[in-house]
């Protein structure tokens, strides 16, 4: 009887020790996912950012590049995709496309030396370009987040557990074709 017992309480033990091992990883996996979604909301702050600034920066130029016309509207169109985008993958895509109508746009600029020195297009552009930076430190850290919570759905044993509950993949914050294009500046 004392035989049994012992291998009874082995038996329990082993349960309620897989049974904490199998919490511990879910809610580590909870908790990666979690900081997914709020590195996300990070990038996000900044993106809206970036998007509520545009249209002054487009007013700006207007006044001296009027005939630019396509540039203008190539921008606030990008503008728009990227504000109405509804999930990070069509964020991501859309704020590619409006990284590289703003470099267009930049490079533009660089024909209208009063527009160059107009103290509100400085400004607006310092403050875009210290919102890119805050871009692509937000996307860091967003995509720091991402590689560890992806390490672990992968990695065995948490990846059993990831299986079991349904967690799900998510993706990078990668530039796209247009930001990795340098812009033609051209007099």
């Amino acid at each position: 009887m004392n035989g049994i017992m012992v291998g009874v309480i082995v038996i329990v033990v082993l349960i309620v020790l897989i049974a904490l091992w199998a919490m511990g990883v879910y809610n580590s996996l909870v908790r990666l996912r979690n900081r997914v979604k709020d590195q996300w909301a990070q990038v996000d702050v900044v993106l809206k950012r970036r998007a509520d600034l545009i249209p002054n920066l487009v007013e700006t130029v207007k006044g001296y590049a009027g005939h630019e016309k396509e540039t203008l509207d190539a921008v606030i169109n990008a503008r728009n995709k990227a504000v109405s985008a509804t999930t990070p993958v069509d964020e991501m895509a859309a704020n590619g496309e409006l990284s590289g109508a703003l470099s267009r746009l930049f490079a533009l600029t660089e024909s209208y030396p009063d527009l160059k020195a107009n103290t509100n297009f400085m400004e607006l552009q310092a403050s875009l370009q210290d919102t890119e930076d805050k871009i692509t430190f937000a996307r860091q850290f967003y995509n720091d987040t991402v590689l560890a919570y992806k390490n672990k759905l992968e990695m065995f044993p948490s990846n059993i557990i990831a299986g079991m509950f349904g967690f799900k993949q998510e993706a990078f914050f990668e530039a796209s074709e247009a930001d990795k294009e340098v812009p033609q500046v051209k007099f």
